[in-house]
């Protein structure tokens, strides 16, 4: 039997370890000498803006190709990509995607494998599928196209042969099919305001948020071998919750923070020790990315999320990257205007930040080299 100083001692060690644990953490000096990869970028122009920016500040880099009509061609994402990567590899990696014109039809699905292989040759590391899968393409026939259509099958299984990632952008956030004013952050207002396409609350004949969800699911579970990272945390944002739910069914999913990091501030404003607890349980499934994108400019489109003055790039990136740093990896407190509110950083123990910031990334999309 424990003697009764044993018995209190326990109970005080186990505290002070976890205050210790809690005191370990990163601070605001420490951001720019530690290792860190931003794992959702889109650096379609043929400028080192981009690249400078993270050389300073100590950043690798995984640029993804979208088959989105307000990105460049498919062809000239690739182009600046592989120039990119040529220019700076062990900064610069970028992600390929496949177009999904003529989906159904014969060829398509051997179209799709060459563009993948091509890429890969020339250093693509993932493969990245849109949301246009499940909110806007249709067959030959009139009918929607969701992710877990059987004539994926084969561009799929070669996806899993040559063992990379597919990044998978499916459905959007909650606040999509929501009304402005009920909508929980401003950045999601300003998108959907501008892109009305992609609204869905606008547009209620169009698949609900719930049906999208399920279908990336029933995909994910037809394919347990295959590394699949859900892109903007898995369009599960709203709950670490539902989130933890998604990664405890699925072993081989992952997923990224890009675009959604309000959507996080809001949850822990409202129950700051749950997020945190779901940060240090699913540290080894989490990978910090942005969102942010170089674009060629275009004044007859709308900005992108965020929001990024060509003229004035490395600026607000780097104003980006400092301010997740000092929420997840800090204790310390700033205001969050697309939420309206004061939110206190996460402060997470330095190992956690090493595998968000940097390990995850590595392990899963360069296979640890």
């Amino acid at each position: 039997m424990l003697s009764l100083v044993a018995a209190y001692a326990q109970p005080v060690q186990a505290q002070a370890q976890a205050q210790a644990s809690r005191q370990a953490t990163y601070s605001e000096a420490d951001f720019a000498r530690v290792p860190k990869f931003d794992a959702h970028v889109h650096d379609n122009v043929a400028r080192t803006a981009f690249i400078d920016i993270a050389r300073k500040d100590g950043f690798e880099l995984l640029s993804i190709n979208v088959d989105y009509p307000d990105f460049p061609p498919l062809k000239l994402q690739a182009k600046a990509a592989e120039e990119h990567e040529a220019q700076d590899p062990k900064i610069f990696h970028f992600a390929t995607a496949f177009s999904m014109d003529g989906f159904g039809e014969p060829g398509w699905s051997e179209r799709a494998i060459a563009t993948i292989d091509a890429a890969v040759a020339k250093g693509a590391v993932a493969v990245k599928v849109w949301k246009n899968i499940g909110m806007v393409v249709k067959d030959k026939d009139g009918k929607r196209v969701f992710l877990d259509d059987p004539r994926f099958d084969a561009v799929m299984a070669h996806i899993e042969k040559i063992g990379i990632p597919l990044i998978a952008h499916q459905g959007e956030p909650l606040n999509c099919w929501l009304p402005l004013d009920k909508m929980t952050t401003d950045n999601d207002r300003g998108y959907f305001r501008d892109h009305p396409q992609y609204y869905m609350y606008l547009h209620p004949e169009e698949p609900s948020y719930e049906m999208l969800m399920a279908a990336r699911d029933r995909f994910v579970a037809f394919h347990p071998k295959l590394s699949f990272v859900g892109a903007h945390m898995a369009s599960l944002e709203w709950s670490v919750d539902r989130l933890a739910v998604f990664l405890d069914r699925f072993p081989n999913a992952n997923v990224d923070l890009a675009a959604r990091m309000t959507q996080i501030q809001y949850q822990s404003n409202q129950d700051y020790e749950k997020v945190r607890a779901f940060f240090i349980k699913y540290q080894d499934r989490l990978m910090y990315g942005t969102d942010v994108a170089d674009n060629p400019p275009d004044p007859s489109k709308p900005v992108e999320n965020p929001p990024v003055n060509l003229d004035n790039l490395a600026t607000e990136v780097d104003h980006a990257w400092r301010s997740d740093w000092r929420y997840l990896a800090t204790p310390q407190s700033q205001r969050v205007d697309e939420i309206k509110a004061d939110v206190k950083g996460l402060g997470l123990p330095r190992a956690v930040i090493d595998k968000i910031y940097y390990k995850n990334a590595h392990r899963i999309y360069l296979r640890g080299r």
